[in-house]
């Protein structure tokens, strides 16, 4: 579904990715683990093709993003739906208007059937009747919710998440979390998170990858990951508390 092929990426001199090639699978989640700045959401500007490579190829759907002009990058990112890190809501907006915004931006939809759309995905949410609150009058933990109701609007194929559980307490870490999942197994879509957070990763990860130095420097199952024998990784598992 995505792929990196040996991509450099430097900003005024310095290199954030080095020669990077991944394959990230289908219809999976992956989760690209590593410290904060290491270029995790460098990645994902990339996989939507709001930053390109200086070298190298990023081929998401079997198409190299480099080869699609602007017009075309536009239509190629609704195959995208984002989750960011703080929700990134419209303050001035209800919830209902939120998660209809991108409906009504890019569909040709009739008020009913946007409607009905914005009902569906709350209720998947789990947000049924939340359609006229403010954000505001929201929890962080429904922000997120909110969110990403709005980020599967368009039924995309793929959906990120930057850092999706950062902030929130861990009643709802493992809310977001099962809602994650619940999600992916619903939707049947290709996920890819950038996260620093261990428990929360070998909780809902179909496959794991490390960024380091601008490199991916160990890539598995979370069962392989997990016996990893590289130093940096072992480190990383370690300081915070892994036992494996």
């Amino acid at each position: 579904m995505i792929e990196f092929v040996d991509v450099m990426k430097s900003f005024d001199g310095h290199v954030v990715l080095d020669h990077l090639s991944i394959q990230i699978p289908l219809k999976k989640i992956t989760v690209i683990l590593g410290p904060s700045g290491e270029g995790k959401s460098v990645m994902l500007k990339h996989i939507l093709g709001l930053l390109l490579p200086d070298s190298g190829r990023v081929i998401v759907k079997g198409t190299d993003l480099s080869t699609l002009d602007p017009r075309g990058l536009n239509e190629f990112r609704k195959n995208f739906g984002m989750l960011f890190q703080s929700a990134a809501l419209f303050d001035s907006m209800t919830v209902f208007e939120n998660v209809a915004f991108p409906l009504k931006e890019h569909t040709k939809l009739s008020s009913r059937e946007i409607a009905e759309k914005v009902e569906e995905r709350l209720q998947l949410v789990g947000l049924s009747g939340a359609e006229q609150k403010m954000p505001s009058q929201l929890s962080g933990g429904m922000r997120k919710r909110v969110g990403l109701a709005r980020a599967i609007a368009l039924e995309p194929e793929i959906i990120l998440y930057d850092e999706p559980t950062t902030g929130l307490d861990p009643l709802m870490t493992d809310t977001i979390n099962r809602l994650i999942c619940d999600t992916q197994k619903k939707l049947n879509l290709t996920s890819v998170i950038i996260s620093h957070d261990i428990e929360t990763t070998f909780e809902i990860a179909d496959f794991v990858a490390m960024l380091h130095n601008g490199k991916i420097i160990e890539q598995g199952i979370p069962g392989e990951f997990r016996k990893s024998g590289h130093p940096f990784v072992r480190r990383f598992l370690e300081r915070r508390g892994d036992d494996a």
